[in-house]
């Protein structure tokens, strides 16, 4: 039987007084997507600390095949601490138990191999990472993925090689509306300038949704926030976190850090839920280390999502679109992580006229979890379904959600299903309405001259 586990152990004596507090009331497996789908009580947050005890007290090795089947199964969404009485908090438990798992077995699967040397070779080396996005989105704008899907090889092959297309194909952008324009460099009519704000690129979001930091960029800037985006700053670590490797996303963490480190005290602002979330557990993340857990706690300290940075201000009205039906699907991680509910939505009340539907179970994740669905395809799978499901009873094309995983997920899924379904981030429709308040005002001041 294996040693104890260092990373599990240390964590589980920190939250032992909020376990002792359980009283088993049975709202995290209400809340918890994977329990819901299969009913196993080890697919649940109980279940998994349960296991989590176990080896941490030596009953049950860290490479057991239970042990590694339930804790892998966790979609790691958190909604089970949302929902905890005693506020448990299972994400950092999930982590700590991964990291034990990883160190206690080799890998197995080629995703899994696949996955691990991405995270160690490419991921911390932004050239290498520049590269690889570079090569994913020739694959995707030059419409390669969309023919190779077209000759079915890639399902068989293999179900998960076409969902990777999928997900690829998923991230292109999308016509929100009828009549669209380019947006402008500098958008017309901003505000005074009354704050400042840093921003977080993000490496999926810059690699493949560069079109969403620009426009969180100009959105800011019309309501009044002035941005800069500091050189040097590195993947958040996010999927290093989630897969075990918790010294490569403390190795992040301290980079982020530094890059951020030029000015103490203006905001950190994302737009990803993931990333948001991860950079907001810095404090934690890095809480043993002497020489930058007092640095790690500030900065922390310093990150909103993008909705929560337009809800300090005075959010600036737009103009009506010509937008299908709407919808919106929370980023479990922005809800979750970040405590975002209503402030996204607030971003959506400030486009006149939208014709919007709630969402059912928009507060449930949609099975993307990072590259939980390139892992566990076919649980992720069934979650999804679930997601498309609720997404039809709507009635609406266009799906609002703030993240690029949900993004890429959402839809792969219609594309799989054969869906007419259109995904975007809520600051691209936000920024459009700013865009076309810019040519109402430009049209009535041509007609005045």
């Amino acid at each position: 039987m294996s040693a104890q586990p260092l990373q599990l152990g240390s964590v589980l004596a920190h939250e032992e007084a909020k376990l002792l507090a359980c009283v088993h009331c049975g709202l995290c497996l209400e809340a918890c997507p994977t329990y819901v789908q299969t009913g196993d009580e080890n697919d649940g947050p109980r279940g998994r600390i349960y296991l989590m005890r176990a080896v941490e007290e030596g009953r049950l090795g860290a490479d057991a095949p239970t042990f590694a089947r339930h804790i892998n199964r966790c979609l790691g969404c958190r909604a089970c601490e949302s929902a905890c009485p005693a506020g448990v908090e299972y994400g950092q438990l999930l982590e700590a138990a991964r990291a034990d798992l990883t160190n206690s077995r080799r890998e197995h699967g080629a995703a899994d191999r696949l996955l691990h040397f991405a995270l160690r070779h490419i991921w911390p080396h932004p050239a290498r990472l520049r590269l690889a996005f570079a090569v994913a989105r020739t694959l995707r704008d030059t419409g390669l993925v969309r023919l190779l899907r077209a000759t079915h090889l890639p399902h068989l092959l293999a179900p998960r090689f076409d969902l990777a297309l999928a997900l690829l194909d998923g991230s292109r952008a999308v016509r929100l509306t009828e009549q669209e324009r380019e947006p402008t460099t500098q958008p017309a009519s901003a505000n005074i300038t009354t704050s400042r704000a840093l921003l977080f690129d993000g490496c999926v979001t810059e690699g493949l949704f560069a079109r969403v930091n620009r426009a969180t960029a100009r959105v800011l800037a019309l309501n009044g926030c002035a941005t800069e985006r500091p050189r040097g700053q590195v993947c958040c670590g996010a999927l290093h976190a989630h897969g075990g490797d918790i010294e490569g996303a403390r190795r992040l963490a301290r980079q982020n850090i530094e890059a951020f480190a030029d000015d103490n005290a203006a905001p950190i602002v994302t737009n990803a839920g993931g990333c948001g979330a991860m950079l907001a557990a810095y404090a934690h993340l890095l809480a043993a280390d002497p020489q930058y857990a007092e640095r790690a706690h500030s900065f922390s300290a310093r990150v909103r999502d993008i909705s929560q940075q337009l809800s300090v201000v005075s959010l600036r009205t737009g103009a009506p679109i010509n937008a299908p039906v709407t919808t919106y699907d929370a980023s479990c991680h922005l809800l979750h992580g970040q405590r975002a509910a209503s402030e996204p939505l607030d971003m959506l009340r400030a486009i006149p006229d939208l014709e919007f539907v709630p969402l059912t179970g928009s507060d449930v994740c949609c099975g993307g979890a990072g590259v939980y669905n390139l892992i566990e395809t076919e649980l992720s799978m069934r979650v999804l379904d679930e997601k498309l499901k609720h997404i039809a009873e709507t009635g609406a094309t266009l799906v609002m959600t703030s993240n690029p995983g949900c993004h890429m997920q959402l839809s792969a899924g219609a594309r799989l299903k054969g869906l007419r379904l259109r995904v975007c981030h809520p600051i691209e429709l936000l920024e459009a309405s700013y865009r076309k308040l810019a040519e109402k005002s430009s049209d009535a001041g041509q007609e005045t001259s």
